[in-house]
């Protein structure tokens, strides 16, 4: 796609179009944050001056990055970041970009103030990260099956200079530990839902952190089996808010709630027990 010349509105223009025609949901969007990272400036500052000229090496920065979302790569993993409440996270094909519904695990976090934390499935380490930045008395456990995973979020947190409060360990749940509240962000993908999902999943993001067997809740009911804690949040797949809070009464945590995302579905469980 030629945008080596011409103006931010002529490159941004038919990056839109080309994008969209490629099936990207978010063609314009995708367009200003792949032209801000090439250019060096803030979305606001294209946005002020859509007549500023593209120089040659911007244009072929941007060039580069169009292809790579033509391919329906995600814009984070071109960007290589990704913001998740108040943090800025590097991400990479080693780990799930993190979503704004996971968010809602820190919330619960935020409410109930523990002094003691599991993260499990911790990916790029957002949850267990974003918990440690906004509850500075809290000392976390962030967990991963994925060593890969792992080395992701431990370069996060030294990044993000919180890598005396969040431990990071391989597994899902330590053995002979007991929390305050423990989180999870664990997969639950039927395991036949894998090939209609976007292509920017199917072909980027890692199998093994998304599907978890026939049901899409094996991980999530071993946690459960496995962990100890006052309290569990637990983030969960469209229509399985149910089966999973009654797992969780069988675990022992009694007194259950559930709480939507903002697109109105049951997206996290919390159990006390």
């Amino acid at each position: 796609m030629p945008v080596a010349a011409g103006s931010v509105r002529e490159a941004l223009a038919a990056a839109t179009d080309a994008l969209a025609a490629a099936g990207v949901d978010t063609p314009r969007l995708d367009a200003e944050l792949m032209l801000s990272e090439a250019a060096g400036v803030d979305r606001a500052r294209l946005a002020a001056d859509p007549h500023r000229g593209i120089d040659a090496a911007t244009g072929r920065a941007f060039g580069a990055m169009v292809r790579r979302r033509l391919k329906r790569e995600p814009v984070a993993y071109i960007l290589g970041r990704k913001g998740f409440r108040g943090i800025e996270l590097a991400v990479d094909p080693r780990v799930l970009i993190p979503r704004p519904e996971t968010e809602l695990l820190v919330e619960v976090a935020v409410e109930i103030g523990p002094r003691t934390v599991l993260d499990a499935g911790t990916g790029s380490g957002a949850v267990a990260l974003a918990v440690a930045a906004e509850l500075p008395a809290v000392r976390v456990t962030a967990t991963d099956t994925s060593e890969a995973a792992l080395e992701v979020a431990r370069a996060n947190a030294v990044r993000l200079g919180l890598e005396d409060r969040v431990v990071f360990a391989p597994g899902s749940v330590p053995d002979g530990e007991r929390f305050d509240l423990a989180l999870a962000n664990l997969p639950y993908v039927r395991e036949d839902e894998w090939k209609g999902l976007a292509p920017e999943i199917t072909g980027y993001e890692p199998h093994d952190a998304l599907v978890s067997g026939p049901s899409g809740l094996d991980a999530i009911e071993a946690f459960l089996r496995r962990v100890a804690a006052d309290t569990v949040a637990l983030e969960v797949g469209e229509g399985q808010a149910g089966d999973v809070a009654a797992t969780a009464r069988q675990a022992g945590f009694g007194d259950v709630e559930l709480r939507p995302d903002l697109a109105g579905i049951d997206r996290v469980v919390v159990g006390s027990g």
